[in-house]
Formats: C-alpha cells, structure tokens, sequence
C-alpha cells in the first residue's frame, strides 16, 4: 500500500466511523436511556435485572448471573480486545477510527493555516511548505475557521452524547423546535463549553495525558517489545538532514500529537499509528533510490530496532531524547 492511497484509507476509516459513532443512538445500536432506565443493545433492550431483584421477580443468584452476562463479560471482552489489539498494533483505535482524534487533527490542520502552528503551545511554527515541497497556506484569517470548528464540533459531540442518554428523536426534536428540556438544555451548554475550550487549547494533550482508552492501549503497546513501531534507519542519518532543505523534518511537522517519530520507543509512548510520519518521509524522499528512512516494524525486527535505538540514545537524554 503507497503512503499516500493509506492515508486516504484512514480519512475514510475514521469518516466512516464518525458516522457510526453519530447514528448508533439512532438506530438504537447502542445506548443507555435514563427516561426508560435500560440500556439497548442492537436495538433490543439490555437490562440487568436490578429492577427484578427489588420487585421480587427474581432471586440474587439470577440477578448476579445477569450482571456477569449482560455487564461484565460485555464490558471485559471490549476491553481484552481494546487492549489485545493495542499489544500488537498499538493505538490504532486512536489513529484510524476514534471520533475525538478526528477532530483533533481537522483543527490542527486549520491551526496550522492560521498560525504556522498545530497548537497554541507549540514553541516553534513548522516550515512554510509540504512535504511534496509546495508552498503550505499560511493565513492569520484561518482564525475565522478555527474558533467556529472548534465549537461547531463540541456542540455536535455535546449532541451525539446527550442521544446516548435521552431518546434522540426527543433531542433532535427539541433542537429544531426549540422545546429541550431544561436539564437537555444544561447539558448541551456545559458540554458543548468544555469541550470548546478542550479542542481549542488541549487536543493532543487530552489525548496523550487524560484519555484513559488511549493511556491503557499506550501501556499495552509499551509492554510488547515486538508490537508495530514506527523504526528508523538512523545509519542514514545524513539523508535525513537534508529534509525540508535542512529547515526542519517532514516527521516532526506533521505528526498531530507532536511527537517526535524518529525517537526511540519509550518518547513515543503516546503514538496513535497515524502513519502520518511515514507519509510525509515517503514523499520527502520519493526520488531517493534508497526509499524513505521511516517504515513500521513489528516482531524481531521492532525488538533489534529498540534496542539499537536504546543503545544509541542513551547520549541523547539530556537533549530531551531527541535524535
């Protein structure tokens, strides 16, 4: 697969997902309805049987049956399969599917037209060009966009969210009738100013500190020192530094969570498997007989690729493990 046709692939991935991240309370695929008191589930409804047990209707060796069958073994195999996935691959749930992800990187690019920035706490703006060597779009008036994105999109997730809890035809009823309930309409004001001022000053942070599926996909992927990695061939480090005219690196530039990709495993522990850096070293390099110098490995090859990467940075620590 080119680098160019995967990254189309992850677009339509993470769109796709999107899309079914918003419809599943539609469709009753899956949500929790506090004006009924019960979960669906492939839109029949999921109950646990608590109501049952203090009704009567059942004993508490029924009741602690359904919760092991219809909560705990459901919530675990999500988990095992969250977290088995991560072992081997890393966070790819992050990188090509995840919905808050795909809004971090929309804003990004916008950031980076407006400022020459991917956020406001970067120190350094990124080179005024592409990886393919085009000019990059450089407009102080892409603040138009910014803002009105950031909080077009957290008032479609405080949305998408509130379907998960009240009936969603209510909740878009309401909206285009202007008749939400006083408790819908709290709800949509609070989420829709935290999650504004989240995307507009703490994306890739709430991603790499506060997000607990992505932390523990992270501590997974750090475990198996055979998992997918993104490896160097620092051996040729000078082509390397000729990247972007020597004016900076293609990786760096364009990595959303602003890590840097030719760093060894351990600074690297937020990477979300965009593959965004090998894109950009694939295009930088695309005349280069010897290929571009970023390419994911995995097995016995990840494991040499580490341990090489251990030995040579070990000078570098002071420097903030830079390579």
């Amino acid at each position: 697969m080119s680098k160019p046709a995967l990254q189309r692939y992850r677009v339509l991935a993470q769109i796709g997902f999107f899309a079914l991240f918003t419809l599943t309370p539609i469709f009753d695929l899956f949500r929790y309805d506090l004006t009924e008191k019960h979960a669906y589930f492939l839109t029949m409804p999921w109950h646990l049987g608590i109501d049952d047990l203090i009704a009567g209707r059942v004993d508490a060796g029924a009741a602690a049956l359904n919760l092991v069958l219809y909560l705990f073994l459901p919530v675990l195999g999500t988990l095992a399969l969250i977290v088995g996935v991560a072992w081997k691959w890393g966070r790819l749930y992050c990188g090509w599917l995840c919905p808050h992800f795909s809004v971090v990187e929309t804003i990004n690019r916008l950031m980076l037209a407006a400022t020459g920035k991917h956020s406001v706490w970067d120190r350094n703006k990124t080179p005024p060009w592409e990886p393919d060597g085009s000019p990059a779009r450089r407009d102080k008036r892409y603040w138009l966009l910014v803002v009105p994105a950031a909080i077009g999109f957290a008032f479609a997730w405080a949305v998408v969210g509130l379907t998960y809890l009240m009936p969603p035809f209510q909740v878009y009823g309401g909206l285009l009738t202007g008749t939400l309930y006083r408790g819908e309409v709290i709800f949509l004001s609070a989420a829709t100013t935290v999650l504004s001022l989240e995307f507009l000053f703490a994306r890739h942070l709430f991603c790499r500190y506060a997000c607990a599926i992505g932390i523990f996909q992270s501590f997974a992927w750090m475990g198996n020192k055979q998992a997918m990695v993104v490896g160097f061939e620092r051996e040729r480090l000078t082509d390397c530094a000729s990247c972007l005219d020597g004016k900076g690196s293609a990786c760096d530039a364009v990595c959303p969570m602003r890590l840097k990709p030719r760093n060894v495993k351990r600074w690297m522990f937020a990477c979300t498997q965009c593959g965004q850096c090998l894109s950009a070293c694939g295009t930088v390099n695309k005349d280069n007989p010897n290929g571009a110098l970023l390419h994911w490995v995995k097995n016995d090859e990840a494991r040499r690729n580490e341990a090489r990467f251990s030995v040579l940075s070990n000078t570098d620590e002071d420097a903030g493990g830079k390579i």
